[in-house]
């Protein structure tokens, strides 16, 4: 695969296991950490054979550390905007694609790293976890996303307290405001976001992927137009292959075996 900071597997569940792997540095990203991040994501993810894409950091105190602040701190305002313009459009192409996501929380998610977790649509944090935007203390606040995705999932006013204050909770303290949907022991963190994704895997990938979409896309319209989708995209769902079998499975109680067709 060729890549220094990307560590990927797949299952045979149609499971896929993205981990950052810069432990030492508590995988910031730097540069090219992000550059290995967004190449693979773009060229060598395995999209049409992945049905659930779990990301994770490797070693056992972070998950994203933020940004590479050292480096950061070298960038001329141009090349500052590319860093920023490019974070956007990998977490983009994260959020926005057809088979769900799962953040493994399992440590650190600071900054950019907290980001990269917002960008995924299910966030499961191991027990240890700290969360948080310390960007206001470095005199830039969370822009990779971070201020835009956070308001839409806990709200403005607590969103405000952790941007304004820059100070990191606990897992149990994001579980409380909606950052996370689980809080698991450290020690089995991969096993519970395993045991989801491969659920959510067993499911047909074709209406996952339509929930997704219904749910992403039609939060940002009025309900009228948002219902208007809905109806598009369950009746697309309906003129499937893996929607006769769905119903066929049911009726002769059995499970189904969906294809994505």
């Amino acid at each position: 695969m060729g890549y220094e900071f990307i560590n990927f597997e797949k299952e045979d569940s149609g499971v896929g296991i993205l981990a950052i792997n810069r432990p030492k540095a508590l995988n910031a990203l730097n540069w090219d950490t992000l550059k290995d991040l967004g190449s693979f994501v773009e060229n060598d993810l395995p999209k049409e054979e992945l049905r659930v894409l779990i990301i994770t950091g490797e070693g056992d105190k972070a998950f994203v550390a933020g940004a590479d602040i050292a480096q950061m701190s070298e960038m001329s305002a141009s090349e500052f905007k590319e860093y920023v313009d490019y974070a956007h459009k990998i977490y983009n192409l994260i959020e926005n694609a057809p088979y769900p996501s799962i953040a493994a929380v399992n440590g650190y998610a600071l900054g950019g790293g907290c980001e990269l977790a917002l960008a995924c649509d299910i966030r499961i944090a191991s027990e240890k976890a700290k969360l948080g935007f310390p960007e206001v203390k470095l005199g830039i606040f969370p822009g990779w996303g971070g201020s835009q995705r956070i308001t839409r999932i806990m709200g403005n006013a607590k969103a405000k307290e952790l941007i304004f204050t820059g100070e990191m909770v606990s897992a149990e303290e994001a579980l409380r405001f909606g950052l996370v949907e689980r809080v698991v022991p450290h020690e089995v963190i991969m096993k519970e976001a395993k045991e989801l994704a491969e659920s959510i895997a067993k499911r047909a990938p074709l209406a996952v992927s339509a929930a997704k979409k219904a749910i992403n896309t039609g939060s940002e319209m009025g309900l009228d137009k948002a219902l208007e989708l809905e109806k598009e995209l369950i009746i697309s769902c309906f003129d499937t292959d893996d929607r006769a079998e769905g119903m066929k499975a049911f009726l002769e109680k059995r499970e189904p075996e969906f294809k994505g067709k």
